[in-house]
């Protein structure tokens, strides 16, 4: 079982509501066990290995990243890697929920093309029920969006891309 299907499976039992679920494959056995009133699970992975990993996660589970360009062959990748590498990324600064905007019927601080400048408000990320205003450091155009809006993002995180020049 791939890392990206546990999360999804500790996602949809998250939102369920649901307080145990077991799942058992031949390689794999997974138990998920949700405390009554709490907002943490407790997930249990034993691999047909001896070694069982026990893992604690918050009711946000860690996104894992997927690869920015599905490509073929390894000059495509590096060529992709080079192109992204003269671009400035705009990190989180907290650990919170990526928001594009400041209500769901107002327009994106900023979208793909725009021009941005040093100050300017590129996203929200809620954090403990505030809400905290991301300024650019940096002027430049957005060249990528990174995060999907209403979605966890980690401290550090990539959130845009900025063609400096």
């Amino acid at each position: 079982m791939k890392l990206n299907e546990i999360q999804d499976l500790i996602k949809f039992v998250a939102k369920s509501g649901v307080s145990e679920v077991e799942l058992e494959t031949k390689d794999v056995k997974i138990v998920i066990k949700t405390p009554a009133g709490k907002g943490k699970e407790q997930v249990f992975v034993q691999t047909s290995a001896p070694v069982a990993q026990p893992v604690m996660q918050q009711s946000a589970p860690v996104q894992t990243q997927a690869p920015a360009a599905e490509t073929k062959g390894p000059e495509a990748k590096s060529s992709a890697a080079a192109d992204d590498a003269k671009y400035v990324t705009i990190k989180s600064p907290m650990i919170g929920t990526f928001y594009r905007s400041s209500s769901p019927d107002k327009p994106a601080f900023v979208n793909v093309g725009d021009d941005i400048s040093a100050g300017k408000p590129v996203c929200i990320i809620e954090a403990m029920k505030l809400f905290n205003e991301i300024e650019s450091d940096i002027k430049g155009k957005i060249v990528k969006v990174l995060v999907n809006d209403a979605t966890p993002v980690e401290y550090d995180q990539p959130l845009f891309l900025v063609d400096p020049s």
